[in-house]
């Protein structure tokens, strides 16, 4: 018999709406230990157990081995040490409510995080120092944080992607493979739209989608990105890539690769129209991982996609 611990970090004053959703959830049992071929943790930062924590929980009671066994909140709040189901309204379950990511890295095998560019880099540190799995979908991680992860991988086996869905990371690959194949009489344009509360842009995906275009023309992203234009600019310049960042509604996230030249254009498309997207591809990174040796891998090694 295997134990998967899953920590819920759940933003103040979230708890126990997380918690009630937990138990709403068909499938889904608080402390209901599975045999199956791995323990996981999943370490989510998110703003409700409506968005990736449910989601998350969700997809890991479908996959043997895994049971939801701890609940985190943020240090100082007043729910840390009590009971997270008498927390939650729905009775004791002998989850109790912590506030150290320390005690998680040190009880587990994987961790799956979304969260912020600093916390995911002080988390993989911990997952450095344990030699744990960390799976990290954490958007708008600058040069520095990356280099930080780069830096933990030499201990920890890092998977990291500006976005956890099988299908977009298949569109990178087709748009490696497209700037590749279509010469430079081709521009290059990429349009995003997200929900009103994302605080980040261009979406990392965006720019991953970019970094992959790049990749296939044979060039530098920062060399050839144009990520905003306004007032008079110009002419469009030959070979640069270019962003533009939509927001409003509820939008999961739509991403859209255009290749225009004269007298054509070739549109690249994929919308997500629900977050259990990113909990599907981050479980099943995290089971990819498992007996793999410590590096900094991409959903392209997980899905076996060549670069």
């Amino acid at each position: 018999m295997v134990h998967a611990y899953v920590l819920i970090r759940i933003l103040p004053g979230k708890l126990a709406e997380a918690l009630a959703q937990i138990q709403k959830t068909p499938g889904v049992k608080m402390a209901h230990a599975v045999t199956g071929p791995t323990d996981i943790i999943a370490y989510v930062e998110t703003e409700s157990m409506d968005t990736l924590g449910r989601l998350i929980v969700s997809r890991f009671q479908e996959t043997p081995g895994v049971t939801v066994v701890a609940a985190c909140e943020t240090a100082g709040h007043p729910a840390i040490g009590r009971d997270a189901g008498e927390v939650a309204g729905i009775g004791a379950n002998g989850v109790t409510i912590g506030a150290q990511a320390q005690a998680v890295f040190d009880a587990c095998e994987a961790a799956i995080e979304f969260s912020t560019p600093e916390a995911s880099v002080a988390h993989a540190k911990l997952a450095a120092a344990q030699k744990r799995i960390h799976v990290i979908g954490t958007t708008g991680l600058d040069a520095n944080a990356e280099r930080a992860l780069g830096e933990a991988a030499k201990s920890a086996t890092i998977v990291h992607a500006p976005n956890m869905s099988l299908a977009v990371n298949l569109l990178f690959a087709l748009t490696r493979q497209v700037a590749k194949t279509l010469g430079p009489e081709f521009d290059i344009e990429i349009l995003e739209m997200h929900h009103r509360h994302k605080v980040d842009a261009p979406s990392g995906t965006a720019l991953g989608l970019g970094r992959a275009a790049a990749e296939g023309r044979g060039v530098k992203l920062p060399d050839v990105q144009q990520l905003a234009r306004q007032g008079i600019t110009g002419a469009r310049r030959r070979g640069d890539i270019g962003f533009a960042a939509l927001r409003g509604g509820d939008v999961v996230g739509d991403h859209s690769v255009i290749f225009a030249a004269d007298g054509e254009r070739l549109e690249l498309t994929h919308k997500g129209s629900s977050r259990q997207i990113f909990a599907r591809g981050a479980v099943h990174a995290a089971i990819w991982a498992r007996g793999k040796p410590p590096g900094l891998y991409a959903m392209t090694d997980v899905l076996g996609l060549k670069a």
